[in-house]
């Protein structure tokens, strides 16, 4: 059963194999370990009737990670829905490139824009519990899954707030903002492999662009002296990126490159260092 499952997932994805014993563990209940000290098993009826609906969900191209209902992002397993994008192990550096920032002992506010399942603000509350995180989403659906995750991950310095980027807190001040915004170009083709995210939380606009224009301008206005802006992105808007920053005022502007080589985060600062 599992050799045919994973013949047929070979199709739509490059981890077969894992896929159909996952889809298999799910189906039974049970962790994948249990399948390898029970190999000669036979499903019933009613499993192999889930196994096989399962199978579908993915063969039509849904991901694991909707299916599953999870997915790891900082060491954390976190929940996510169809009303999330599903946390990318790129995001980490953007995660990394703040607490590089964060002393450990800082008390500071952080504002986390765009938060969806609150990947990036859970990961900075748990790495610094005494500063205060503000997650904003735009969302009411992705802020209950983000506010289970803190509530599961018992991270008490997180407050999350519904609303478009920095309208909910345009009366405070930040030592640090991060943002995790749509940049895909809203005719990419892409978009059709990523049908079943959410596509607000994707596109923006015909280049792409839309929703770091808008940042660009309203966080000048929230973040302290001396604060730190950081924006994930695509690779092939480095220069794009930096161009809409300096526009807007901001300064020392430098580009992070991913674990794959890529340009992926572009921090910057009003006034300079």
């Amino acid at each position: 059963m599992l050799g045919r499952a994973a013949t047929k997932l070979a199709e739509v994805s490059d981890s077969a194999r894992l896929d159909a014993e996952i889809l298999l563990g799910l189906s039974i209940d049970m962790p994948r370990s249990y399948l390898f000290a029970h190999p000669d098993d036979v499903l019933d009826d009613a499993a192999s009737d889930r196994f096989d609906a399962l199978l579908q969900r993915r063969l039509h191209g849904e991901p694991m990670a909707y299916i599953v209902g999870t997915r790891e992002f900082w060491s954390r397993e976190l929940l996510v829905s169809p009303a999330t994008l599903i946390p990318r192990p790129e995001t980490e550096l953007l995660v990394e490139l703040a607490l590089r920032e964060i002393p450990r002992k800082a008390e500071w506010s952080i504002l986390d824009l765009g938060t969806g399942s609150g990947a990036i603000a859970i990961a900075l509350a748990g790495e610094r519990l005494l500063c205060e995180i503000c997650a904003v989403d735009n969302s009411r659906a992705a802020l209950a899954i983000a506010r289970e995750n803190a509530r599961q991950l018992s991270l008490g310095n997180i407050t999350f707030l519904e609303g478009s980027w920095t309208q909910p807190v345009r009366d405070r001040k930040f030592d640090v903002v991060v943002a995790n915004p749509p940049y895909v170009r809203a005719d990419d083709e892409a978009l059709a492999r990523l049908r079943h995210e959410p596509l607000e939380a994707l596109a923006s606009g015909e280049d792409g662009l839309d929703a770091i224009r808008a940042l660009a301008v309203e966080c000048a206005d929230i973040l302290a002296d001396d604060g730190i802006l950081l924006l994930e992105h695509g690779a092939e808007q480095l220069d794009d990126v930096a161009s809409l920053l300096a526009a807007s005022g901001w300064t020392d502007i430098r580009n992070h490159r991913d674990f794959s080589g890529h340009p992926r985060v572009t921090a910057a600062r009003r006034g300079g260092k």
